[in-house]
């Protein structure tokens, strides 16, 4: 059974979210603030949270990029402005609905979160997913079956969802990380961004948008510290790909990277 945590200090918003849910299947978890959130979601696994941002304790908005990195997340506000919607999907939201809203339309992308979620899953266990070529692959150090992927100052953990560039975490959003693993496990190809988001997002690129400009902006922004934001390329006309020019020099030369 599914189990979906609700974020949501209106007491009588949160139990009619719960009884509509549980109704339709799904094992629901209240949470009634942001601070009660993020200890829940330490002590348990969840398959998706619904998130309302104006929270006691801890805002919603500095929940979504670490809820994210695990799980999908929806976002239900009050806020209904274009710029509300746009920082929180970047920082790592799955969806955003405004407040009112219809519950029968809440299920429908609940259900919509966890086909993508499936097919992401899917494509990680390579059933139809991405295969790698000149990336560097340590097998059995990220648990059970999992690898490690590396390159150069890379290194991407897809059991603990994270990845360090030079020795430093980087924190990434889930969107983040999967555009990083189709990257880093084929270095030398280059990606259109609707390649990018249908491996990313799960689902069906239909139309041209800025989404995937911004995620690797974000990533870009991330990697700066580390010195390693210039391995990302941009390939005009078509999308993106990784340095793979220096990649192969550094390993002419011998340099363990």
């Amino acid at each position: 059974m599914r189990r979906i945590m609700i974020v949501e200090d209106d007491t009588e918003n949160n139990q009619m979210l719960k009884e509509y849910l549980e109704n339709h299947g799904y094992a629901c978890t209240q949470a009634y603030s942001g601070s009660e959130a993020k200890l829940l979601f330490s002590m348990e696994e969840y398959d998706l949270v619904l998130l309302d941002l104006m929270l006691p304790g801890i805002p919603g908005e500095e929940l979504v990029s670490l809820f994210g990195k695990k799980v999908p997340v929806i976002v239900l506000s009050a806020k209904s402005g274009l710029n509300s919607k746009v920082d929180v999907l970047s920082a790592g939201a799955d969806d955003y609905m405004c407040k009112p809203f219809d519950l029968p339309e809440l299920l429908v992308r609940i259900q919509v979160q966890f086909r993508r979620y499936e097919r992401q899953e899917e494509r990680r266990r390579g059933e139809g997913g991405i295969s790698g070529d000149d990336g560097k692959f340590i097998s059995g150090q990220a648990g059970q079956g999992q690898q490690v992927y590396t390159y150069r100052g890379w290194t991407l953990n897809p059991d603990t969802k994270e990845m360090t560039a030079n020795g430093e975490l980087v924190e990434l959003t889930r969107h983040e990380f999967l555009i990083m693993e189709l990257l880093i496990c084929n270095p030398r190809r280059v990606f259109t961004k609707q390649m990018i988001y249908e491996y990313a997002w799960g689902e069906e690129y239909l139309a041209e948008d800025k989404t995937i400009n911004v995620h690797i902006s974000n990533i870009r922004s991330k990697l700066k510290k580390s010195g390693t934001d210039s391995y990302i390329q941009t390939v005009w006309g078509m999308g993106f790909k990784l340095d793979y020019t220096h990649y192969r020099e550094e390993k002419m030369n011998g340099k363990d990277i």
